[in-house]
């Protein structure tokens, strides 16, 4: 049975299978039932705002399915992509154990489904078990190896044609080097795209356009197609 949004219903944590190995809610059956009874199971359409930049921290937010944009805006208005999330990331986390305001916005990106855990709950059950307590710091860990990743491409990109590769090609990791031509899904926009590389829409669409002369990429709708990985990561260089 399917959510209006076409999401599969998970009525509980203990019987989820969308849970991967190393999700902050990869846990053992008797920590999964406590925090099953803790969590708030919530479903979200495209645009939905989670928390926005600056805000006191209500709890934390497990991704169990769907995408959600991280972003941060300059006092100029300028937005920045900082991440897609993907379904096992915990959003809001380091703001709810710091008890500091949420960093970056979050927004929806395609429909979710999502548990939110309230921080007085959450801080609880985190300092009672320790299992919890280790999920914790390697969520952490992860975000913060994950943002370091994420600002050495950005600031050491001698271009935005190096760094549109960069984002390009880091939608193929995992992917077997021999295959003639990858196909990659993205609903990310022209201007998403640009926000993720702090450069302009106009800028990216102008990019892609010259990739596509180059017969290094095609679009087949809304899915990239990479004719040639081994250019892109030059250019990425």
């Amino acid at each position: 049975m399917n959510t209006p949004y076409g999401l599969e219903i998970i009525d509980s944590c203990l019987n989820c299978k969308l849970r991967k190995e190393h999700s902050f809610c990869n846990m053992s059956y008797g920590l999964m039932k406590t925090f099953s009874a803790i969590n708030h199971q919530c479903t979200y359409p495209v645009g939905a705002v989670l928390f926005v930049e600056g805000q006191m921290p209500r709890g934390a937010f497990m991704l169990c399915s769907g995408r959600v944009k991280l972003s941060t805006t300059s006092r100029e208005g300028k937005v920045l992509i900082l991440k897609i999330a993907e379904p096992g990331d915990m959003l809001g986390l380091s703001a709810v154990i710091s008890g500091t305001v949420y960093e970056m916005t979050a927004e929806s990106s395609t429909p979710c489904q999502i548990n939110f855990v309230d921080r007085e709950a959450l801080i609880e059950f985190i300092g009672k078990n320790g299992e919890a307590g280790l999920r914790a710091a390697e969520a952490l860990s992860r975000e913060f190896q994950s943002a370091y990743r994420d600002i050495h491409d950005l600031v050491l990109a001698r271009s935005s044609a190096g760094k549109l590769a960069r984002l390009l090609l880091s939608w193929t990791d995992g992917r077997d080097q021999a295959e003639r031509e990858i196909r990659v899904h993205s609903s990310l926009t022209h201007e998403e795209m640009a926000q993720m590389i702090g450069a302009s829409r106009e800028t990216v669409t102008r990019l892609i356009s010259d990739l596509k002369k180059k017969d290094l990429i095609r679009l087949d709708g809304s899915t990239l197609v990479i004719r040639n990985k081994m250019a892109l990561q030059a250019l990425a260089a």
